[in-house]
């Protein structure tokens, strides 16, 4: 006989409060386990199609991971130090930028802004003050993280564990799977499989999807921003790929500075900075009519504001760990909450005694 309504809801909401609970105390403890969880969820439909090739799931792991190891080796070798040059230069070149934009401004718009103003002494004021925090603080993180003892080791064995884990999750992915269904309660099995279904689905198209776009983006930005000789451009490029995952952010976020960088590299060859927009014009062209309607779907259930709040919440909450369930916590939400409204509008609360005639119609499980 299946559990009364309020029973169910005493044993999730337990299992809700256990999950927080662990996020909460060992957060940093299980991260590589998430990360690595990640990694291996992004890569099992790669690995079921080499197994429909004719690999053993075995084979599929080992042949995948062999070309991942050798792309992360070939970033450490070539892409990071470069990456964390043009990071170091960027701070430091912060207070000479900011001091640049001063001058465009007082030069530019001498009507706006009268000599020996209030807001001319203030806002020459704060634009140094800005760029001195941007370059000691940057200058301050870049040498805390590089320099502690404590947080290379912590690196080394994040590099370690995370591979490991995710190469085991991949091996036995289908097989954790299957064991958990024969662990389902038998009462709610039909249920629990449908929204389960729904919520691959979502973090199929949003996570596998836009995470293939900002990796896509991110690479095209770096590279085209390189060629066309703007300075730190490969930073630029990789704040714009990794802010894509929340709609328009990267875009906006990346083209504004790399405008703001071509606006005092470049001024006077107006082609060139009109070289960087259409850079990121043309990204947003692919983006919109051809990566993210083939990768993403153009319905995954996860708005973009309801994507921003989840982060902002879970990253205040539980740090970086949150940053990295707050995606497929949102998803489940989300679509815990659509089934919701779908019970609802099946039942007599929403339809009343005379609107058993008037059922609305379910709606597509591939839109859940």
């Amino acid at each position: 006989m299946a559990l009364p309504v309020r029973q169910q809801a005493i044993y999730w909401g337990i299992a809700t409060v256990v999950f927080l609970a662990v996020l909460w105390v060992l957060g940093d403890v299980i991260m590589p386990f998430l990360v690595g969880g990640a990694i291996a969820y992004f890569l099992d439909p790669v690995a079921d199609r080499l197994e429909r090739m004719g690999c053993s799931r075995a084979i599929a792991t080992t042949i995948i991971f062999v070309i991942l190891i050798l792309v992360v080796v070939l970033a450490g070798l070539v892409i990071i130090p470069l990456l964390v040059q043009q990071t170091a230069g960027l701070i430091e070149a912060a207070p000479g930028i900011f001091q640049n934009l001063r001058n465009f401004i007082e030069t530019q718009f001498p009507g706006i802004i009268e000599e020996n103003s209030q807001l001319r002494e203030t806002l020459g004021t704060a634009l140094g003050n800005l760029g001195d925090t941007i370059q000691a603080r940057g200058a301050e993180l870049l040498q805390t993280v590089l320099s502690s003892a404590a947080g290379v080791v912590n690196v080394l064995v994040f590099m370690v564990v995370v591979p490991v884990v995710a190469f085991y999750m991949l091996l036995d992915w289908d097989r954790m799977i299957a064991r958990i269904d024969e662990l389902l309660p038998r009462d709610h099995a039909p249920t629990i499989r449908l929204l389960a279904g729904r919520i691959d689905r979502t973090l199929a198209s949003f996570v596998r999807g836009q995470g293939t776009v900002c990796l896509i983006l991110g690479t095209f930005y770096a590279v085209a921003l390189m060629i066309v000789g703007l300075q730190f451009g490969l930073v630029v490029g990789l704040i714009a790929g990794v802010l894509t995952f929340i709609p328009y952010v990267g875009a906006l976020v990346g083209g504004g500075l790399a405008l703001g960088l071509a606006l005092f590299q470049f001024w006077g060859e107006w082609w060139m900075i009109v070289a960087v927009a259409a850079i990121f014009q043309a990204g947003q062209v692919v983006e919109g009519n051809i990566l993210t309607p083939k990768l993403v779907g153009s319905s995954v259930g996860l708005h973009p504001v309801w994507l921003i709040f989840a982060l902002s919440a879970f990253g205040a909450v539980f740090g970086f760990v949150g940053l990295l369930v707050a995606v497929p916590v949102a998803a489940v939400i989300g679509v815990l909450v659509r089934y919701g409204v779908e019970q609802y509008q099946q039942g007599l609360l929403y339809r009343g005694t005379g609107g058993a005639a008037e059922s609305p119609q379910a709606p597509d499980d591939e839109h859940g």
